[in-house]
């Protein structure tokens, strides 16, 4: 008997090793690259990208068990790699769930990915059952990040948060502002109400839909990809009356089309690939990439194959320049999906490379300034609350 607890009791042991050490085993293997760092562009990019005011739309480093403050050799960024790929601005998204066997095409929602990376990860309790909080505890590791970054990181919340960044970037460049955004509106669990809890919790750019159809709509890759339900209606005014940012990415079309029918505020797709360079379920048409631009808001050109149906910044430049003859340079920017399970040519120290594509791609330096951050910095100063 004694034996017997013995193996019992070391089987135990080898399982929680091995479950507590899966989620810094998927981190490596998921959030990967085409080459590794130190990365190099010319002289003349390395040049330019050093006076640009840099921002990139998408980013899911909170889900992981990574320090922000501290770099690493693997996934995509942290505040280090950040300052050293001369960074101005980094949304930084917060993913609550995610079926199984995830897929571009069809995913129900009726099981999820995420809460055994919770419980491996030893988050709170309240994490592992509830998607709002898991949400929110995001939330508070980012401020945490902030308020231990020695001024390094900066939380932005409103217009005036932002200008008074702006403004001390001038003085000193090495620092980084962030703000919060959500991959999917699911974590408000079906509740008008959860609106605010987020707006409170800093909050700013809400994703509606992820991998599956939720309570607000249709997701590109759900069963039913439909439009706004009455709920999402709903959710989308109160939305726009606290003046947080609608993002369309994983949007289905009917669902971007319900949006764009009542949107009165500009809206964004924080990272996305345009079926005018690779076809795609989630990739925009033509149709879709005017109306946005009508609206005044900005498209962010993902860095993963499925956006640009290469890992390449030639592919990258390639998407960039498709969105800015159809619409103008003023309407597209950066939304690398960095840190969200995808293989990119470069992690966030590497930025330079895309300068460098964009100017072999023909754009002027004005352009280029604009799409690597201007644009953002724009819509940002004239739409946060």
């Amino acid at each position: 008997m004694r034996k017997l607890l013995i193996a019992l009791l070391l089987l135990v042991a080898v399982g929680l090793g091995i479950f507590f050490y899966l989620p810094g085993f998927l981190d490596r293997e998921m959030n990967t690259v085409e080459s590794p760092p130190p990365y190099h562009a010319s002289d003349e990019a390395e040049s330019l990208h050093k006076t640009l005011f840099v921002a990139d739309l998408h980013d899911d480093a909170l889900l992981w068990n990574r320090n922000l403050l501290e770099r690493h050799d693997f996934g995509h960024s942290d505040l280090p790699r950040l300052l050293e790929g001369h960074v101005g601005l980094q949304v930084f998204s917060t993913v609550t769930k995610t079926p199984r066997g995830l897929n571009y095409e069809r995913n129900g929602s009726d099981t999820d990915d995420i809460t055994l990376l919770v419980m491996a990860q030893r988050w709170p309790r309240a994490t592992w059952h509830s998607l709002l909080e898991r949400a929110l505890y995001q939330g508070r590791k980012l401020e945490e990040a902030a308020a231990g970054s020695q001024g390094r990181l900066t939380l932005v919340r409103s217009r005036d948060d932002f200008a008074r960044y702006l403004a001390a970037r001038e003085k000193d460049p090495n620092q980084v502002a962030a703000i919060l955004a959500t991959e999917g509106l699911h974590p408000l669990e079906g509740k008008l109400e959860n609106v605010d809890r987020m707006y409170d919790a800093g909050f700013r750019i809400m994703g509606l839909t992820h991998f599956f159809d939720n309570e607000v709509g249709g997701s590109a890759h759900g069963l039913e990809k439909g439009g706004l339900t009455p709920f999402g209606r709903r959710v989308i005014a109160h939305l726009e009356e606290k003046k947080m940012l609608v993002d369309l990415a994983h949007a289905s079309r009917a669902l971007i089309d319900d949006v764009l029918n009542m949107a009165e505020r500009p809206v964004l797709v924080s990272h996305t690939g345009v079926e005018g360079t690779c076809p795609g379920t989630r990739n925009l048409t033509d149709a879709h990439i005017q109306r946005i631009a009508a609206t005044g808001g900005v498209i962010g050109i993902g860095y993963w194959d499925t956006a640009v149906c290469a890992t390449s910044v030639k592919a990258i430049a390639k998407a960039i320049r498709y969105v800015a003859d159809k619409v103008g340079v003023q309407h597209v920017a950066l939304g690398s999906d960095f840190d969200g399970a995808v293989h990119t040519p470069f992690d966030t120290s590497g930025l330079a490379q895309l300068t460098q594509g964009l100017k072999e791609a023909g754009f002027s330096e004005p352009d280029i300034a604009a799409i690597m951050g201007g644009n953002v910095r724009r819509l940002l100063l004239e739409s946060l609350p």
